[in-house]
C-alpha cells in the first residue's frame, strides 16, 4: 500500500485529474450528499501527516533573513490581492469560486517547496524555514483576509472560519509536534527520518485525493450543466502562477544570491493547497464545494509548472557554484548526535605503524588545503599512496525528510551534477597543492587518478570507504576556528573519529 501511495504522491499531476474524473462520474450516477460525513476524517488525514514531518526548530536558524522577508512580502502583500482582483473579473457572478481563487493565493508553502528547491539546487535550509513560516502566518492571516476582501460579497462568519482553522491547522500541528517528539524519542532521529517520517506524506496524499473526490462529486451535476466551467477556472489560475513565477524570479535575481533566490521562488509559488482545500470544504458549508473545486484544479497547474521551472533555473539564475559554502553541517550534525548516543566499545581501531594507504577527506573549502599538506607530507614520509575522497551531502533527502516528502529519481541527476563539478574542482586543487608541496619535498603522492566522489552522509561514506579500502590512515580538516564554530562545523570530523576503525588525523587550521 505504501508503495502505491508513494507513486500517487510523485505523480499528482496525473492522479488529481483521474480522481476528479472519478468524482465527477460518481456524482452524476449517485447522490453524493452522504460524502459530507467523510470530510472531517479526510481533512485530518490530509493535514496531520504533513505536520508530523515539519521540524519547527528550523525557524530559529538565521543567515537568510532578507530572503525570508522578501518571500513573505510576495506571499501576503501581492499574491492574495492579485487572486482577489482576478476573482472579481472572472467570477463576478460566482462569489464562492472567487473565494476558492483567493484561498489558493492565501496559504503559501507546502512540503513540495523543499523538494523542488532541492531539484533546482537552491538553499534547502531557507526553504524549510519558508515552509514553516508561510504555513503558520498564512493560517493566522486567512480569516482576516477573507473577511476583509470577501465580506461584502458573501456572508463570512469570522469566528467560524477562525474556529475551523484552529481545528484544521493548529490542532493537527500540535498533534504532529507531539507525535514527532514521541517517535524520535522512541526510535531515534535517524530511524525517524529514514524509515518512519517518509511514510506520512502518503497518508496526507490519501487525504488530498479523498477531499478532491468529494468536492468533485458534490459539484458534478453543476459541472455537467456547464462543462466549460473547468476550462474557465484554468485561466485565472494560470495568470496567478505566471505572475508569481515572474515576480519572484525577478526579485530573487536582483536582490538575492542564487540559492536563496531559488528558495524564494518555490517559497512563494508553491501554495499549501491542502490547507486551502480543507478550509474551503469545512468552513463554508455546502457552497464550499465550489471553492474547493477551484483549489483542486490549482494542483494540476502548480505541480506541472514547478517541474518545468526546474529545467530553466540555470538559465535564469546561472549554474550553481560548488565553491560556495554549502550547509553540510546540517547533514553531519544529526549523525554526530546519533554517534554520541552510541558506545564504541569493542570497536577501538588498532594503530598500524606501516602506513601504505592514506585516505584524505576533502570538503573543497580553503581549510582543506591545510589538511592536504599533511596528507602529502605523511604520504611522502611513509612512501604511501594517497586517495582523495569528497562526499557530496545528499541534502535533498535530508531536507525533504523534514517535510516528509518522498523524493523521486530526479535526485540522482541532482547528485550526479554536483559530483561531476566536485571532481573538476578537486583535480584543480590537487594540481595546485602538488606544485606548492613539491617546492619543499621531492615527492607528493596526490594524484588526479586517485579521486573518490560519493553522495550521501559524509561521516558514513568516509568511514565506509576507509574500512572497505583497507586504508591505514584517514586525514581530514575541520572548518572551525573558534569554539562555537568548531562545535557546529567540526561535527563531520568528530563523527568520523567516533565511528572509524581506521586511525584519524584531524588537521585544524
Amino acid at each position: 500500500m505504501w508503495k502505491f501511495l508513494g507513486k500517487i504522491t510523485q505523480n499528482l499531476t496525473l492522479a488529481i485529474p483521474i480522481i476528479m474524473a472519478s468524482g465527477f462520474v460518481f456524482g452524476i450516477i449517485f447522490n453524493a450528499q452522504f460524502l459530507k460525513g467523510f470530510i472531517i476524517p479526510f481533512t485530518f488525514l490530509m493535514v496531520y501527516p504533513m505536520m508530523v514531518n515539519l521540524n519547527f526548530q528550523k525557524v530559529w536558524e538565521g543567515g537568510d533573513t532578507k530572503a525570508q522577508i522578501l518571500t513573505q512580502v510576495i506571499n501576503f502583500g501581492m499574491v492574495p490581492f492579485l487572486a482577489y482582483f482576478l476573482g472579481l473579473i472572472f467570477f463576478k457572478n460566482s462569489p464562492y469560486m472567487a473565494l476558492g481563487l483567493l484561498l489558493t493565493g492565501l496559504v503559501p508553502t507546502s512540503g513540495m517547496t523543499i523538494s523542488w528547491t532541492g531539484f533546482a539546487k537552491g538553499n534547502l535550509e531557507a526553504a524549510v524555514k519558508m515552509t514553516i513560516i508561510g504555513l503558520t502566518l498564512g493560517s493566522i492571516a486567512t480569516p482576516f483576509y477573507v473577511k476583509f476582501l470577501m465580506g461584502t460579497t458573501i456572508q463570512i462568519d469570522f469566528l467560524k472560519v477562525m474556529q475551523q482553522i484552529i481545528i484544521i491547522v493548529f490542532v493537527p500541528m500540535i498533534a504532529g509536534v507531539l507525535t514527532r517528539k514521541a517517535l524520535v524519542k522512541r526510535y531515534g532521529q535517524k530511524a525517524f527520518k529514514q524509515n518512519i517520517g517518509p511514510k506520512f506524506p502518503a497518508l496526507s496524499t490519501l487525504g488530498v485525493v479523498g477531499i478532491v473526490f468529494i468536492a468533485m462529486a458534490l459539484k458534478a451535476k453543476g459541472i455537467a450543466a456547464s462543462p466549460g466551467m473547468l476550462v474557465y477556472i484554468l485561466v485565472p489560475l494560470t495568470l496567478i502562477y505566471a505572475f508569481n513565477f515572474s515576480v519572484s524570479s525577478l526579485v530573487g535575481k536582483f536582490f538575492l544570491p542564487r540559492g536563496d533566490a531559488i528558495a524564494l521562488v518555490y517559497g512563494s509559488v508553491m501554495r499549501n493547497l491542502s490547507i486551502a482545500l480543507a478550509i474551503a470544504i469545512n468552513a463554508f458549508g455546502k457552497e464550499g464545494a465550489s471553492a474547493a473545486l477551484v483549489v483542486a484544479i490549482a494542483y494540476i497547474i502548480q505541480v506541472q509548472s514547478a517541474a518545468w521551472y526546474v529545467k530553466f533555473t540555470d538559465k535564469i539564475f546561472g549554474p550553481p557554484d560548488l565553491k560556495e559554502k554549502q550547509p553540510e553541517h546540517a547533514v553531519a550534525k544529526q549523525f554526530e548526535e546519533d554517534a554520541e548516543k552510541k558506545t564504541t566499545a569493542g570497536q577501538e581501531p588498532s594503530m598500524v605503524a606501516d602506513i601504505k594507504k592514506i585516505l584524505f577527506a576533502s570538503d573543497i573549502t580553503k581549510t582543506a588545503k591545510f589538511a592536504a599538506r599533511y596528507a602529502c607530507s605523511i604520504g611522502n614520509r611513509f612512501n604511501a599512496k594517497v586517495w582523495v575522497i569528497h562526499v557530496v551531502p545528499d541534502l535533498l533527502d535530508v531536507y525533504s525528510s523534514e517535510a516528509g516528502i518522498i523524493v523521486s529519481d530526479e535526485k540522482n541527476e541532482f547528485n550526479k551534477d554536483a559530483m561531476d563539478k566536485a571532481k573538476q574542482i578537486l583535480k584543480e586543487r590537487i594540481r595546485q597543492t602538488s606544485k606548492q608541496v613539491l617546492a619543499e619535498i621531492k615527492f607528493c603522492p596526490l594524484d588526479e587518478k586517485n579521486i573518490i566522489i560519493k553522495a550521501g552522509n559524509p561521516v558514513e561514506q568516509i568511514v565506509k570507504i576507509a574500512q572497505e579500502g583497507d586504508f591505514d590512515l584517514v586525514i581530514m580538516g575541520t572548518h572551525g576556528q573558534g569554539e562555537i564554530e568548531e562545535m557546529v562545523l567540526g561535527s563531520t570530523a568528530r563523527g568520523v573519529i567516533h565511528k572509524s576503525r581506521v586511525p584519524v588525523l584531524v588537521a585544524r587550521p
